[in-house]
């Protein structure tokens, strides 16, 4: 599994029903889940982003439309990178 980090802002909708927020997180790990994106933290955030998530995923494309699915319900928008390990990294700069 490939992984990322998920970079996270609150939209005005969002913020505006923050209280809804830990809801929100369960059903959106819960989605995830269901396409085989595995979760493995949340951090709340000061600074630029609101959030932050660090995710595994068998695809791009499977995380792509996860996410989307997320964004278009308007409570927040994201960033995401794609995050190679440190066994990945070494493979990596080996090549070159």
């Amino acid at each position: 599994m490939a992984g990322y980090v998920i970079l996270g802002r609150w939209t005005g909708q969002g913020i505006q029903n923050v209280k809804e927020g830990p809801k929100r997180l369960k059903a959106v790990k819960s989605a995830f889940k269901e396409k085989g994106i595995r979760t493995e933290s949340f951090h709340l955030t000061f600074g630029r982003y609101d959030f932050v998530m660090i995710v595994e995923a068998d695809s791009d494309e499977g995380l792509a439309s996860a996410l989307l699915s997320v964004v278009s319900q308007g409570n927040a928008s994201t960033e995401t990178l794609r995050a190679f390990n440190e066994e990945e990294y070494r493979a990596i700069v080996k090549g070159i």
